[in-house]
């Protein structure tokens, strides 16, 4: 049987029926991490989140919890337990239109903490298959996966994962908004006590970073105190300009007011070693790369609004 994505409501209840008769089928079984739990995973983890808590190191180091499904991955190889049903799932929605999938969101839940060392096991069952939903991305069934997690046998954390397989929306024509209509505004940043000497540099064309004076450490964004030390006092540095690309994303969707998607969205490294959210500017959106130097330059986006951001370099 196939479905039209645009069918009748009592065709879309059938074809849900046969949907629903994948809930409580595996979709892994006997699943085993490739790793055990291991200390310059989490060191990595760590460094990538700027995550520096104690918990995390030295001979009583946990595994950060957020890590739960990093230690289920099968890597670019895949893994070799995963169960038919799943596959039957999919194909059965690819053959009815909805070929199209966006995961959504996820679950977690920690019931103790992993230590290195510590060797991963892990089942997966189809939870659940909704009825059909539509949305601005298209029409199309959520799919819910829950896997547990245990280690020696004791269950440690529950993972549940959610797409949506979906058949893509018809997009309208882009229109040439009326003459008449007021350009969207972007938005303001929001300025307060903490901040305002940060946006006093900007007014200046000065990107400044504040710096503890008990410890000397550098830390972005501005704070009342230091993250280090705790002290209250700090003056400030000011950065070079000059940095690398340490992450990003390209937005798609949804859109926003005044901001045109697709647009790249950078986690950029100054430096100096901090680390700030930004835009990049002169290179496309899809030649945005991790590692690319960019420098600073500063963008009047209208009278009264100018934002730092950065300018990447191809060569």
């Amino acid at each position: 049987m196939t479905a039209d994505p645009t069918g009748t409501a009592e065709e879309a209840a059938r074809f849900h029926a046969l949907l629903a008769a994948f809930e409580g089928a595996p979709a892994a079984t006997a699943g085993r991490g490739k790793d055990a739990v291991n200390e310059p995973m989490i060191r990595h983890w760590c460094e990538a989140m700027g995550d520096a808590n104690p918990a995390y190191t030295g001979p009583d180091a946990i595994a950060p919890p957020t890590m739960l499904q990093a230690w289920t991955m099968g890597g670019l190889s895949g893994h070799s337990d995963r169960s038919s049903a799943y596959d039957e799932l999919f194909a059965l929605l690819d053959g009815a239109g909805f070929t199209s999938v966006v995961a959504t969101d996820c679950e977690q839940e920690y019931l103790r903490p992993l230590r290195p060392g510590d060797t991963v096991t892990f089942d997966a069952v189809i939870e659940s298959v909704s009825p059909r939903k539509t949305t601005k991305l298209g029409t199309g069934h959520f799919v819910t996966t829950r896997m547990d997690v245990r280690t020696d046998g004791e269950p440690v954390g529950t993972h549940r994962f959610r797409i949506l397989k979906y058949a893509p929306a018809d997009r309208p024509a882009k229109q040439a908004a009326p003459r008449t209509k007021a350009a969207a505004q972007r938005p303001r940043p929001v300025v307060n006590r903490d901040n305002q000497g940060f946006w006093d540099g900007v007014r200046e064309h000065r990107l400044l970073i504040q710096r503890c004076t008990s410890c000397a450490t550098l830390r972005f964004p501005w704070l009342p105190g230091c993250n280090t030390c705790a002290s209250p006092s700090w003056d400030t540095v000011e950065a070079s300009g000059a940095g690398t690309v340490f992450s990003y994303v390209v937005m798609h969707h949804p859109p926003f007011p005044a901001f045109d998607p697709p647009y790249a969205v950078a986690l950029v490294e100054l430096a100096e070693g901090v680390r700030m959210i930004s835009n990049i500017t002169g290179v496309p959106y899809d030649k945005v790369r991790i590692g690319l130097p960019v420098h600073l330059e500063f963008l009047r986006v209208d009278d009264d609004l100018e934002l730092p951001v950065f300018r990447g370099n191809e060569g």
